[in-house]
């Protein structure tokens, strides 16, 4: 069974890049057809899907936050990472990464693995 467990510095000031490491087990990031992502949950709000990056290496954005996001792998360690530039308070969430189903890299519909999410906050 596919497992994936998220890592980040709990803190972030304003203005400095975050950083995030998905660490995936039970399954290769670079199966045939597999996608990876990041998701997001400000409190009291909604899910928000962040990035994705396929098998292949093909990348996928939420226009929202392409600016100042990027998606990467690193297949020898089977694990896939997020940096998000410039944060703000507004960028306060827990961050999830999962994994799309239904070969839906862009702003997918459903998931079938999730880490357990890491709290970011944003603040000075």
């Amino acid at each position: 069974q596919v497992q994936l467990q998220e890592s980040g510095p709990g803190q972030v000031k304003p203005s400095q890049t975050l950083s995030l490491t998905c660490t995936v087990s039970g399954g290769s990031i670079t199966a045939s057809n597999s996608a990876w992502s990041w998701v997001r949950q400000p409190p009291e709000k909604g899910l928000e899907w962040m990035a994705t990056i396929t098998y292949n290496g093909f990348t996928y954005y939420n226009p929202s936050l392409k600016s100042r996001t990027s998606i990467s792998k690193d297949t020898s360690k089977n694990q896939f990472s997020l940096q998000l530039s410039s944060v703000t308070p507004e960028d306060t969430a827990v961050y999830y990464c999962a994994r799309p189903v239904n070969r839906s890299p862009y702003f997918p519909a459903k998931y079938d693995y999730w880490g357990q999410g890491t709290q970011i906050t944003v603040s000075s």
